[in-house]
């Protein structure tokens, strides 16, 4: 009999996720639209309706699953993920008179912007956390709830920080037909990717071989600024590459939002991902990644 796996966040990566497991597991996603039920049914996907905001919604997620893949965003708001926190109370209640029966695994997937500016430094897992954002801060509450959640009801959880995902799906194609400008190499941040076929995999490997109370990057083996991935991706889509200019400039001209990635330099080291996980990249670079994307993305 097939164990059953619990996917919290059905978005893209979870959808790219699934096909992989079907053959070992049966697989159960979070649902809060009920319109979308059909479209996670064509993914191999049982939908099950809970809302992380209503914790009353998921009180059937007691025992229902021996492992869970948690890819839900914290909230928009606030320095805590409550999300999170009500989905570790919803899976450690019990039914009356009964102790609950805890999932044997919890994966969950984090961020590396954790991290905040490390002014370009290559940095491995034990680097201290610096978040500078509020949607930082948000991931860092969640990940130290759920590895406390762990070890008090000695589920083995394990942490994925990954970088900026990307696809064919998934390029600045938009960014670079508006013409919107890059940071001066000499001024550039250095920004770390992984594509979502990778992460996907990635995931696979951490429900399998993961070790307990674990944190993991899962980066390529990329090492490059900003404004050269922009660089990548225009020409080998035919489109002129970014202007440059200052980074004085660029709190004019640049939106808030993208800002705010610029601003924050570093180079993940992945050598733990690929000795624990024994993961080998399909898109090793970002170069790959892009390459392998059909010249006809919308």
């Amino acid at each position: 009999m097939k164990e059953t796996l619990l996917i919290i966040g059905c978005g893209d990566v979870a959808l790219r996720t699934a096909p992989l497991l079907q053959a070992h597991y049966r697989i159960l996603g979070l649902l809060r639209n009920l319109d979308n039920a059909d479209h996670l049914r064509m993914h191999g996907i049982i939908p099950v309706y809970g809302n992380l905001d209503s914790p009353e919604s998921l009180e059937k997620l007691a025992g229902i699953a021996q492992l869970i893949l948690h890819l839900a965003p914290p909230p928009n708001h606030g320095l805590r993920d409550n999300r999170t926190a009500h989905l570790l109370s919803a899976l450690t209640k019990g039914t009356k008179n009964r102790l609950p029966i805890l999932p044997q695994r919890f994966i969950y997937i984090s961020t590396s912007g954790v991290y905040g500016n490390c002014h370009g430094a290559s940095i491995d897992e034990n680097h201290p956390v610096n978040p500078e954002n509020g949607r930082a801060i948000r991931r860092i509450d969640a990940e130290r709830r759920i590895r406390s959640w762990g070890k008090r009801n000695h589920v083995p959880v394990a942490i994925l920080r990954v970088p900026g995902i990307y696809a064919a799906d998934r390029l600045p194609l938009k960014r670079l037909r508006e013409g919107h400008p890059a940071i001066l190499d000499s001024e550039d941040s250095y920004t770390n990717h992984i594509h979502a076929d990778d992460l996907a995999r990635i995931i696979v490997a951490a429900l399998h071989r993961a070790k307990p109370g674990r944190i993991y990057h899962t980066s390529d083996d990329s090492r490059m600024k900003m404004g050269e991935y922009f660089d990548v991706v225009a020409d080998h889509f035919g489109l002129p590459r970014p202007p440059r200019i200052t980074r004085s400039l660029a709190y004019e001209q640049i939106s808030p939002g993208m800002l705010s990635f610029m601003k924050e330099s570093r180079q993940l080291k992945n050598l733990r991902m690929k000795k624990e996980l024994r993961v080998k990249l399909l898109y090793p670079t970002v170069y790959e990644g892009v390459t392998a994307a059909q010249i006809n993305n919308p």
